[in-house]
């Protein structure tokens, strides 16, 4: 079996690239630390903005112990050719009323499964990235991307 030859990526549309993966791909895996045990399991983000990325999740799940501990996450997403995104930040509390309403207005999902923002169970989270990067199928190379701040 032959090697493949990557195709050559202008570093000026690795930008663009990336903001098309982690639009198009809806599951990221989300890895959090266990005390020293990395945990890494698929998300659904509920908003994205830019790579901000906003989680919703259950108070009584463990990702929420674990990030209560240590806020330090990664989103891994990963398309079907196997070019990936790395986001590597901060996940904090989202405690704005206004944004919160946003968000569980634009999610049927949410609204569903806990019927009132005013769940107890949930928790929506704001994942700040410190740093992005953008690996392409078979180039073995990542490729920071400029956060916009």
């Amino acid at each position: 079996m032959s090697k493949p030859t990557p195709e050559l990526i202008k570093p000026e549309d690795v930008p663009q690239r990336a903001a098309a993966l982690v639009k198009k791909m809806r599951f990221p895996m989300l890895a959090t630390m266990d005390g020293d045990q990395p945990r890494v399991r698929p998300v659904s983000p509920v908003r994205t903005d830019g790579y901000t990325v906003y989680v919703a999740n259950l108070k009584s799940y463990g990702k929420t112990t674990d990030i209560e501990k240590n806020p330090k996450v990664e989103l891994g997403y990963l398309d079907e050719d196997h070019n990936q995104v790395r986001i590597t930040g901060e996940a904090e509390v989202v405690t704005d009323r206004k944004l919160l309403e946003e968000i569980w207005n634009s999610n049927r999902l949410l609204q569903h499964y806990l019927g009132s923002i005013d769940n107890p169970e949930l928790i929506v989270y704001k994942i700040i990235p410190a740093k992005v990067r953008f690996m392409q199928e078979w180039a073995l190379t990542y490729y920071d991307v400029a956060l916009v701040k």
